[in-house]
């Protein structure tokens, strides 16, 4: 296979990433199905959990942007049911995720280090607390095989708060060591988002947990064969990022799988640093599609990608003082064929049962009245999807003029 590197148009990476994000095809018609919800998370390898329920938590956007109106039942119990039903398990990928339970052996390097305190590929706090209350962590594994699935707050020691760090207990730290560790997984969500543990070999499918553990190096180019279908289009920090993989491993990989044909080097139009493509990436001619895209969304959640491949400079405003921000404290960019035309400043108002857009901003070089229709849609099955019964849209500005035009 011949090592020169081939040209990649921009608009032509663009539609490679967009198809290996699952945009492109039609969504299902009707309510998705548990298997197209399986699907998706499959072609994007994980979900970044993030607990934010202005308009829906994190794990759960994703989905509606490739699917449209699905059951988020459906991800529940794939992630948080009986393990015969557990689809999902969580653990630290690309921060804290929802992974496919069968990729749970090729994580099982990272589990192995953070258990043997490997510097480098555990918290820091974690493996400082790890070595000074090894005593308080064998207590709380004890309590969690004595007395079954606990929160940290169930604990029947160590739940005051401790330090400014996340503000977390020494409960919490140790629950978080052995989770990090593989010892315990999430068995469910409580409350305001409260993670329950357990032991892992009460919460995974044994079928799972039987599954042969593959060498650190092999798991790692199987880790970012995951990333490479999920990008289509990539550099070499695009690929690391995706689940965080530590450099010098990376690098090692990188270079196994160039080797193995199985990432072909690429120049990309515009691109400063060399391109990798996926050999068995989609190159549609076009894009025909429309979704609000949330902030943890992996075809936008590395920032420096989004502007490369969308010229669109996008940052979350949510800890911006208010007098400071620029679109808004919780902002979806609006993806219109293959194109970010818009954003819109976005919240599930509950107690009168809408959706609020507060604002709307047209990105520059896009037509009004060729966005507004569209995005007036998607925002209906939205608020559809959410269970709410309207939409509340701006009016200042001219595609909030456009889209009032159009109510």
């Amino acid at each position: 296979m011949s090592r020169k590197r081939t040209a990649v148009s921009a608009s032509a990476a663009r539609r490679i990433a967009l198809a290996a994000q699952g945009f492109g095809v039609p969504r299902p018609d009707g309510t998705a199905n548990v298997g197209h919800v399986r699907r998706a998370i499959d072609r994007l390898g994980l979900l970044q959990i993030d607990s934010v329920n202005v308009l829906a938590r994190a794990h759960y956007l994703p989905l509606f942007s490739r699917l449209g109106n699905y059951d988020s039942g459906h991800l529940d119990r794939l992630a948080w049911g009986r393990p015969s039903a557990r689809g999902l398990f969580e653990f630290w990928a690309h921060e804290a995720s929802l992974l496919p339970v069968a990729s749970h052996p090729l994580w099982r390097w990272r589990m192995a280090r953070a258990a043997s305190a490997h510097t480098g590929d555990i918290k820091n706090k974690l493996h400082v607390f790890r070595r000074e209350k090894a005593a308080f962590i064998d207590e709380v594994r004890r309590q969690l095989m004595d007395r079954g699935p606990l929160a940290a707050s169930d604990l029947e020691t160590g739940t005051a708060k401790t330090g400014p760090w996340w503000g977390w207990s020494d409960a919490k730290y140790a629950m978080e060591w052995l989770f990090f560790a593989g010892e315990v997984t999430t068995a469910t969500r409580r409350g305001a988002f409260e993670r329950v543990y357990d032991l892992s070999e009460r919460v995974l499918p044994a079928d799972v947990l039987a599954l042969p553990t593959p060498e650190p190096a092999e798991a790692q180019r199987a880790l970012l064969r995951i990333a490479s279908r999920a990008l289509g289009v990539a550099t070499a920090r695009d690929l690391r990022d995706y689940f965080r993989l530590p450099t010098d491993d990376f690098r090692a990989r990188l270079v196994e799988l160039v080797e193995a044909g199985d990432l072909l080097p690429v120049e990309v139009e515009g691109w400063q640093k060399p391109g990798y493509l996926d050999p068995a990436a989609r190159q549609p001619r076009g894009i025909e599609t429309r979704a609000l895209l949330a902030p943890f969304d992996p075809l936008i959640w590395e920032r420096d990608r989004t502007e490369r491949l969308f010229d669109f400079h996008y940052r979350i405003e949510i800890y911006t003082p208010v007098a400071k921000r620029k679109h808004g404290y919780y902002v979806l960019p609006f993806l219109l064929n293959d194109k970010l035309v818009a954003r819109v400043d976005l919240k599930a108002d509950r107690a009168n049962s809408r959706l609020i857009a507060h604002a709307v901003h047209l990105e520059p070089g896009n037509d009004a009245a060729t966005v507004a229709g569209p995005l007036i849609e998607e925002l209906r099955l939205m608020a559809d999807w959410l269970g709410l019964e309207g939409v509340s849209l701006p009016r200042a500005g001219a595609l909030g003029k456009a889209m009032s035009r159009m109510r």
